[in-house]
């Protein structure tokens, strides 16, 4: 469930920053982030698909809005494709949780905690802006991308991937209840207890607030429609995962309802490895012929003119 169609600004921005300030500890465990080969193979494969191509070298100064715990900056410029990373969060939480992350991966980092629509950087500071499930949890975009285009240099270019396509949330319901309907003979199979939470953990802002932290899910013309009105060229909206996020979400639904502690090492590991497998289905049979909207997933890249 989104958060109310009423709630305000502040407030959408004030339950995040408490939200992922309390979930910053769990938060890669949770969503199986990586931060070694797998994860800098699966960044860049984005990055590809956004731009059509992957750069033949890297870019300079990167700012990424939203940065969490570092899943798309780090991984990127471990991987070579960016040599300086700014990473920006309205959560202090995981801004602490991305820098022991570089810290550990020896990537130089410098952190900001602030919001998107009020960036805190001068004008034209930036080769590339970008950012990973970010955008729908932003409340003013319009706002938001008109910063984004400010502190870009001219031929800067902004790569936004892992965005709620309308349609693909949608059909997201379905594997989220078959993952639930089946929890139970899925929990017996592997012998992991239920998870029970406690009247104080119900009242944590990790497990509380959690409904309320998604405000947008889009149609490719809003994406194109944004940048345009911000002043970019050169848009491009592709989509990602189809049968990948279906699998996900029966797999993630399952594993919702366990003791984390009591899903077997085997489990995780099939759960991972067939996800990659199944990834490859929709990257190599349905996101080059079918059209952006049907994927749960959107990418979007546009550039500031030279």
């Amino acid at each position: 469930m989104p958060a109310s169609p009423s709630a305000t600004p502040d407030h959408i921005k004030d339950v995040n920053t408490r939200y992922h300030d309390a979930a910053a500890g769990s938060y890669d465990e949770k969503w199986g982030i990586d931060f070694g080969r797998n994860g800098r193979r699966q960044v860049e494969s984005k990055v590809n698909k956004a731009l059509g191509y992957l750069p033949d070298r890297p870019f300079g100064d990167a700012l990424e809005i939203g940065a969490g715990t570092g899943y798309f900056s780090l991984n990127l410029a471990a991987g070579g494709l960016i040599q300086n990373v700014t990473a920006s969060d309205i959560s202090p939480g995981m801004l602490s949780s991305l820098s022991e992350t570089a810290e550990r991966l020896a990537v130089p980092v410098r952190t900001a905690v602030c919001e998107a629509e009020v960036l805190p950087f001068d004008d034209a500071s930036f080769d590339l802006v970008l950012g990973h499930a970010v955008l729908h949890h932003i409340p003013d975009l319009d706002r938001a991308f008109a910063e984004f285009f400010r502190v870009l240099r001219p031929g800067g270019l902004i790569v936004f991937c892992g965005e709620p396509s309308r349609h693909g949330d949608r059909l997201a319901m379905l594997p989220k209840l078959a993952g639930s309907v089946a929890a139970p003979a899925w929990r017996r199979l592997i012998r992991a207890r239920p998870l029970e939470h406690s009247e104080q953990q119900k009242a944590d802002d990790e497990y509380s607030l959690e409904p309320e932290v998604d405000v947008h899910s889009f149609s490719p013309d809003e994406l194109r429609a944004m940048t345009l009105r911000a002043g970019f060229t050169s848009t491009r909206v592709r989509g990602e995962e189809l049968v990948a996020n279906l699998w996900g979400w029966v797999t993630r639904s399952m594993e919702a309802t366990a003791e984390p502690e009591t899903v077997p090492r085997w489990w995780r590991h099939f759960a991972f490895r067939s996800y990659l497998s199944v990834q490859k289905i929709d990257s190599r049979v349905l996101e080059p012929h079918l059209p952006p909207e049907l994927f749960y997933n959107l990418l979007l890249s546009a550039g500031k003119a030279a």
